[in-house]
């Protein structure tokens, strides 16, 4: 299969330059994870119960205020790591099925996932 063909799984970045939505997506996702206490956060949701976890349980192993703490949440949700459900007056978060394992094989072989 080549990169060419639509069916293609992924596109291996070293075979050919990025288009601009790819790149911008990719780039998009690890200037997300790039900050550390939104790293610490995805770990966090991803480590809680059922990986999915309120605004209100993630504000004290940050030490960070609620709307500092949604504030880094967005850019994630923004980003596609995570999503976001309302209840009541509060936010769940959860991360997307499959986003990190995209990033992870990014990494892992240089290929990237078509949109």
């Amino acid at each position: 299969m080549t990169t060419a063909e639509p069916d293609a799984c992924c596109v291996p970045i070293t075979a050919e330059a990025l288009p601009d939505d790819a790149a911008r997506r990719l780039a998009a996702r690890f200037k997300a994870i790039g900050e550390p206490t939104r790293l610490r956060l995805l770990s966090l949701v991803a480590a809680h119960d059922g990986a999915e976890a309120c605004v209100c349980d993630l504000t004290a192993p940050v030490g960070l205020s609620q709307p500092t703490v949604s504030h880094h949440l967005k850019v994630l949700v923004d980003a596609g790591l995570l999503t976001r459900t309302k209840r009541g007056v509060w936010s769940y978060y959860a991360l997307v099925p499959g986003a990190l394992d995209d990033l992870a094989d990014v990494l892992r072989s240089g290929a990237v996932a078509p949109a």
